[in-house]
């Protein structure tokens, strides 16, 4: 079974920098592959959780939070189309929050953040370990996206739901 790494707080803001290409390959007995700048990795040989961490952590110079998921749970998430008649376009963004373990259960949904009309951060639903929403392309959405860990109780790293179809789409390859 694919397993797919979400590296979180890295290559942002010239902290915690490092090549992905290059870890991919150091990785390469497990077929590991690089998807973008932001630490995401689709694991295609079968390796336990607590190895891969261990591989992981040998690898980076620097101690990261490491999230972890089966591949079939992306896939099960992609083929969902969660996004059916959301907004989308230059200036909303589709998102992906992956929580290290399930998380607090939302009292309702949308919840947006701030509150009230002029929300920076919309949270539709959740699905198992992912929360699903848009945000809008503006500099105080990072400080909200990182709201998600209290909210939730737990650590959450966020991806680009492109990033989410992408990684799909390798491990749809990958089984066939």
């Amino acid at each position: 079974m694919a397993l797919v790494v979400f590296l979180r707080g890295v290559n942002v803001g010239g902290h915690r920098t490092f090549r992905p290409s290059v870890v991919a390959n150091e990785l390469s007995e497990f077929d590991v592959v690089n998807v973008g700048a932001a630490g995401t990795f689709v694991v295609r040989n079968r390796i336990s959780q607590t190895k891969l961490r261990a591989e992981l952590h040998r690898h980076l110079a620097f101690e990261a939070e490491v999230v972890i998921c089966k591949g079939n749970d992306v896939l099960d998430l992609a083929s969902a189309n969660p996004f059916a008649g959301q907004p989308a376009g230059p200036k909303i963004v589709r998102f992906v929050s992956i929580l290290a373990k399930r998380g607090q259960p939302l009292p309702s949904t949308p919840l947006r953040i701030p509150s009230g009309r002029t929300w920076s951060v919309k949270i539709l639903g959740t699905k198992d370990r992912f929360v699903l929403g848009v945000y809008r392309r503006e500099m105080k959405t990072i400080r909200y996206l990182g709201e998600l860990d209290k909210i939730f109780g737990v650590l959450a790293t966020t991806r680009n739901w492109n990033t989410i179809t992408a990684i799909a789409r390798i491990l749809q390859n990958a089984e066939s």
